[in-house]
């Protein structure tokens, strides 16, 4: 009876290593231009410089305010420290972020990597 439990206690262990090993990563590093959509008549894109970043090494960023970390946990990024704290986006794409509304629904603005 002991070796069935260590069995399924192992198995459940190696199942979920995978899952867990992918569950943090980190943004490509580079510079992130944010935006807002405009419409048919103007701009199609309004950009929001004061939001826009650079994404550095060791889960770090940059932008004019600042330097600070961020944690990318599954596909939602939050800034956890600097001019940006407390600021959290959905990664909707490999070099794509988009905002987080309060209530957790994605948000207008849109964060793209450019180099």
């Amino acid at each position: 009876m002991k070796r069935t439990t260590l069995i399924a206690c192992t198995a459940a262990l190696v199942a979920s290593a995978p899952a867990a090993a992918q569950m943090l990563r980190t943004m490509p590093h580079g510079p992130y231009e944010c935006a807002l959509p405009g419409d048919a008549s103007r701009e199609a894109w309004i950009p929001q410089e004061d939001e826009s970043f650079r994404i550095a090494r060791a889960s770090r960023y940059r932008n004019d305010a600042g330097r600070g970390t961020y944690i990318l946990k599954g596909d939602e990024l939050t800034f956890t420290a600097g001019p940006k704290n407390g600021q959290k986006l959905r990664r909707t794409g490999p070099n794509e972020l988009r905002s987080i509304n309060e209530d957790g629904s994605t948000g207008r603005m849109i964060c793209v990597r450019v180099g």
